[in-house]
């Protein structure tokens, strides 16, 4: 049996540099009428500076997203307020959602607005910067709040500035005429709506979930300074003192790179002895979905007929979560390789399946069809790995629950996850799994090794330009 080891850190140093709540306690609760957790907090008044007291309300709304609802009241003067902050983590890219609005049912998609967002429309050069406050809406009623707010100062803008306000009239026809889109698609009347968030924290309604929706572009970015600096990532001065600090002393910066790559390699080569002594190692995090303490155990496994790969494991004792990842060590592999595998019985639903963070797969005979990135690495059976995209599904996609699902749509939902369930249960045979990775970090266990097995092929393929720009592949130069 496995032994566990831990990193090579103290418990006080650990402690230093992972803050971590005490056990037991969940930073954001799950919303709950009837077991509402409010921390009070005595403060000042801003009316008459006597104490008042302060509330806080950290909670969860489902499938939207983490809040901090506070209300402060005065019981000397009278005096309340209450305001409600975003408590949503930044996510590690921005997020720019384009949607192709060509019918009525485009209107009617589900929009959360983040406040760092900003939407615009291409086709009319019109942009609105990020807002006050997040909204929870439909893209007919992002558009009739832009009418609004652009028709209040119209009567004032006709005498002082004419100019101005025949640009903005020709601008609210526009807007007008998208609210009049017919209800099949026509030529020429189409229109495309943008939301850009820098936080990640902005969604979309995908009409076709759970398919691929053609009429809607996904992208993720890195964040530009700027957009660092209006989030409060950084500050203004941050930037300029880092490049003054890099140009001044460029022997210092590469000692510090020398530094990590020594780091890196100490880690490497204790995951390896572990490795080698059949040991996990085990280091301190905080749980993802309740921030509460947990540990993370990693192990390096070597696959037979493939590589080597790291697997961590979290376990969250507080809140039940648990998550694996798996990391893919060696070279870039110049082509990239997709897997198809035809399952005839309920045995090959057993099979080991390594589905890497690049990679997608699909299930045609049950609609099944998850991009590159989702659910990250995964080192599982294809039994986990179907079970594993069902309760994701069914706890993460948004506008499915709720009194905002229309009926005929919370029924198909729950049609294909049930097929889902059927699926992974081995009901529904024979099924086809294609596993698609252009960076050929996948593997499907071949129960025939080492001879060919006749239920899978595997084609390895030249990538396009648009996947190696995904993969950062284009702009390394091995000069």
């Amino acid at each position: 049996m496995a032994q566990k080891r831990e990193m090579n850190t103290s418990n006080e140093e650990a402690e230093q540099k992972l803050p971590r709540l005490n056990a037991g306690n969940q930073l954001f609760q799950d919303l709950d009428a009837d077991n509402v957790s409010a921390t009070e907090i005595e403060s000042l008044c801003m009316r008459c500076h006597e104490n008042g007291m302060t509330k806080l309300l950290l909670t969860r709304i489902p499938h939207f997203k983490s809040i901090i609802v506070m209300a402060f009241e005065c019981p000397h003067c009278g005096f309340k307020n209450s305001e409600v902050q975003s408590g949503e983590a930044i996510q590690e890219k921005g997020h720019r959602y384009e949607v192709r609005c060509t019918t009525k049912a485009d209107l009617n998609r589900q929009i959360v607005r983040n406040s760092s967002a900003s939407v615009s429309f291409p086709e009319f050069e019109f942009t609105a910067p990020p807002a006050t406050n997040s909204l929870l809406t439909t893209a007919e009623g992002l558009v009739t709040r832009f009418i609004e707010d652009l028709s209040l100062d119209q009567p004032q803008r006709k005498e002082a500035a004419p100019a101005v306000y025949q640009a903005i009239e020709t601008l609210l026809d526009r807007l007008r005429g998208v609210l009049e889109l017919p209800e099949d698609e026509e030529p020429g009347k189409a229109v495309t709506l943008v939301v850009d968030d820098p936080s990640g924290n902005s969604y979309v309604e995908n009409l076709c979930t759970p398919h691929a929706d053609p009429k809607m572009k996904i992208s993720h970015y890195t964040r530009t300074k700027q957009q660092m600096i209006d989030l409060g990532m950084m500050s203004e001065g941050d930037g300029a003192e880092q490049a003054a600090e890099a140009e001044a002393a460029t022997a210092p910066a590469r000692t510090n790179a020398q530094k990590e790559m020594e780091a890196a390699e100490k880690v490497e080569r204790a995951v390896r002895d572990a490795a080698e002594n059949n040991e996990i190692l085990m280091f301190p995090a905080n749980c993802s979905s309740c921030n509460a303490p947990c540990d993370t155990r990693m192990q390096m496994v070597d696959i037979p007929h493939f590589q080597q790969v790291i697997i961590m494991s979290t376990t969250c004792d507080q809140c039940g979560y648990k998550s694996n990842e798996v990391k893919c060590g060696g070279a870039i592999s110049t082509k990239g390789r997709r897997i198809t595998l035809t399952l005839e019985d309920k045995d090959d639903l057993s099979r080991d399946i390594l589905k890497s963070e690049t990679s997608s797969f699909c299930v045609p005979e049950v609609d099944l069809d998850m991009f590159a990135g989702t659910m990250g690495g995964k080192f599982t059976t294809i039994e986990g790995l179907l079970r594993q995209a069902h309760d994701e599904l069914d706890r993460r996609a948004p506008f499915f629950a709720g009194d905002s699902a229309t009926a005929e749509k919370r029924d198909r939902f729950l049609r294909f996850l049930a097929r889902l369930d059927a699926a992974a249960n081995g009901d529904v045979l024979p099924l086809t799994l294609v596993l698609d990775d252009p960076m050929a970090h996948s593997y499907v266990q071949n129960i025939y090794a080492p001879d060919p097995d006749p239920n899978m092929v595997t084609e390895d393929y030249e990538r396009s330009f648009e996947q190696n720009e995904e993969l950062g592949l284009n702009d390394i130069s091995v000069d």
